[in-house]
């Protein structure tokens, strides 16, 4: 134990001595500063003195701390944390394995009592110690911020230490594969962001398939809605046109003095030339139900696109899923509907349709009901399969 925490400590004094630990902590810094300038008030958005009045964006239709829970997320984690700082993470550790494998450096950890796999991970540790100290930090401060401005304390914050930990951590791995087999910091950092881009690439198609399906979804609901009250105006004029045959039925029975007919069952060309504008209502209930049946079969086309990019993901981490697990902690369903609101959605983008739902917020629920285990359980399984091969490596290779 003595002789992990002193490589621990080592390790620090090394990320210490890196110039882009400091400069993405100050970066840090100045992002919670921007943090705590912006705030809101009756009007609208507030940054330091002045005041930006937007009606429908202001603490009558959001409180508060629900405001700075969504710009910490979607800004700070989103955006800082998980792109950013992440790149600057990335960068600043894809050397640590290379320079521990090379330039003699190894042989002389080896030459001390302490175990191969546990000198590896000792190592592997010291790269998730640059983004633990970072994003301790940057939690802490958005913690005060959040407290002191928003009035909720929050403690679920600090839940972005362990979320975002991980992401980087689905990136190391291969980062320490790759500096491990070529001993070149250059190639760990290509073939890293390379394979981040490819998991960015897969996470889009897997967003952009669901977003359409999700919108044909409305725009099938809406039809669907449609088709019922334009079958009620069918069924409405067809009756009226019934009711008004039967009375001219029984007003020519009446002039020849003969009984009055029982209803009879009119034929639709007979209901057509009672009422000319039946036609032509049938023609738009037959124009939503062929509307309906090409939007359903676009929508199982889409499903299979969408199953298809849903069971690669599942080989490989899934960075975006697993930062969004902080906004399912800190924004509620609830919350979720009144920011959806506030920000207007689709009605200020001028779909006015009351019949179509909000594709947005049905877009953001089905990925919430993605479970958790399949996001980190999936995530860590892959990462745990190149740490395995990569650990097996280093135990058995000759330096």
């Amino acid at each position: 134990m003595t002789q992990t925490i002193a490589l621990l400590v080592d390790a620090y004094r090394e990320l210490n001595a890196k110039k882009l630990f400091w400069i993405t902590l100050v970066l840090s810094g100045f992002i919670v500063a921007a943090f705590a300038c912006v705030g809101l008030d009756a009007q609208g958005l507030k940054i330091l003195w002045w005041s930006f009045p937007i009606p429908m964006f202001n603490t009558g239709t959001i409180s508060l701390d629900l405001f700075y829970k969504f710009v910490f997320v979607n800004f700070g984690a989103a955006l800082w944390l998980a792109w950013a700082a992440m790149i600057l993470a990335v960068v600043s550790t894809a050397s640590i394995i290379p320079d521990f494998v090379s330039g003699g450096a190894v042989e002389l950890s080896l030459s001390k009592p302490i175990g191969r796999l546990r000198l590896f991970l000792t190592k592997y540790v010291t790269g998730l110690l640059f983004v633990m100290l970072q994003v301790g930090v940057f939690s802490l401060a958005s913690f005060m911020v959040i407290g002191l401005r928003g009035g909720a304390w929050e403690p679920r914050l600090f839940l972005a230490i362990p979320i975002v930990v991980g992401v980087f951590s689905y990136l190391y791995c291969i980062s320490a594969l790759v500096g491990l087999l070529t001993r070149s910091t250059v190639a760990a950092l290509l073939l890293t962001l390379l394979f981040w881009i490819f998991l960015f690439i897969l996470n889009s198609a897997d967003a952009a398939t669901l977003a359409i399906k999700t919108d044909m979804a409305g725009r099938l609901t809406a039809q669907e809605k449609r088709l019922v009250r334009q079958q009620a105006e069918v069924e409405r004029r067809e009756h009226w046109a019934a009711d008004l045959l039967n009375e001219k039925a029984r007003a020519e029975a009446n002039e020849k003095g003969e009984p009055e007919p029982a209803p009879a069952a009119w034929t639709p060309e007979q209901l057509d030339a009672a009422d000319p504008t039946l036609p032509n209502v049938r023609g738009e209930r037959g124009r939503l139900e062929k509307q309906i049946e090409e939007s359903t079969d676009n929508i199982k086309q889409l499903k299979r696109w969408n199953d298809g990019f849903v069971i690669a993901k599942t080989i490989f981490p899934k960075t975006t899923e697993t930062t969004g697990l902080l906004e399912r902690v800190l924004v509620s369903d609830s919350d979720l509907e009144k920011l959806a609101k506030a920000f207007g959605g689709e009605e200020r983008r001028g779909r006015r349709d009351p019949d179509r739902p909000d594709s947005d917020l049905e877009m953001e629920r089905a990925m919430r009901d993605r479970s958790v285990g399949w996001i980190v359980g999936t995530s860590l399984g892959f990462e745990a399969l190149v740490l395995l091969a990569t650990c097996w490596i280093f135990c058995r290779r000759d330096f």
